[in-house]
């Protein structure tokens, strides 16, 4: 269910051509003018979704420091800041309710609109989502955006200005650390068969969803 982007750069190299003739009269043909470039007027998408990633090798923290790892993993919803459980619990009812214009007060708009994708921000996001559910009325990603956020959960960048929140946590640890609980919680999410393909591209790429410090939804994607 993922989205991706690409672009095509296009350009023309001179060639030169070689004339052979008589041993004692050899003539080479001046090389062509290089023709310019193709004007690119491709629509450049929007930033990935930062992963964390462990630290550059002069980094003078340690990589733990930057990387969740399955201890640092979350359940309790009490423990998240009031304006993430707020809107969190808002998300979950309007999901259980099984109309999907129900999500459409929880969307941001405009700069800081809810990510849905990695290509352009569709025009309509509840017809968009929608589009993504296997059914036409749209519960299948009802279905599934209510299990992420229902899931154990990650702080990433905690304690600065990008705070965020991230359900389910496997998005942010390392697969391979999973623990056999973990890993039922997982296919709760994602076929047996998913997981191993997971473990091959070597990270979680099913939907998971962000909030926020001060409350703010921020992506609800799939893919990478």
């Amino acid at each position: 269910m993922a989205g991706f982007g690409h672009s095509l750069m296009t350009g023309v190299r001179a060639a030169f051509l070689a004339v052979p003739l008589a041993a004692s009269n050899v003539a080479v043909a001046q090389p062509q003018p290089p023709v310019a470039d193709a004007p690119n007027y491709t629509v450049p998408l929007p930033d990935p979704i930062r992963r964390p990633s462990q630290p550059e090798a002069d980094s003078p923290e340690p990589a733990d420091a930057t990387v969740p790892s399955v201890s640092d993993v979350r359940y309790d919803p009490a423990l998240l800041p009031e304006p993430v459980r707020r809107l969190r619990q808002r998300i979950l009812d309007a999901a259980a309710s099984g109309e999907p214009e129900a999500l459409r007060p929880w969307l941001s708009t405009g700069e800081e609109a809810t990510q849905l994708s990695f290509g352009e921000a569709p025009e309509d996001p509840i017809e968009f989502l929608i589009g993504l559910s296997g059914d036409m009325q749209g519960q299948e990603i009802l279905a599934i955006l209510y299990e992420v956020l229902d899931s154990g959960y990650v702080v990433l960048d905690q304690g600065t200005p990008n705070e965020l929140y991230v359900w389910p946590y496997f998005y942010a640890v390392a697969l391979e650390d999973l623990t056999p609980q973990q890993r039922v919680e997982l296919f709760k999410l994602v076929t047996a068969g998913d997981y191993e393909e997971m473990k091959v591209y070597g990270s979680y790429i099913f939907y998971r969803a962000g909030i926020s410090a001060e409350g703010s939804w921020r992506f609800f994607v799939a893919g990478d």
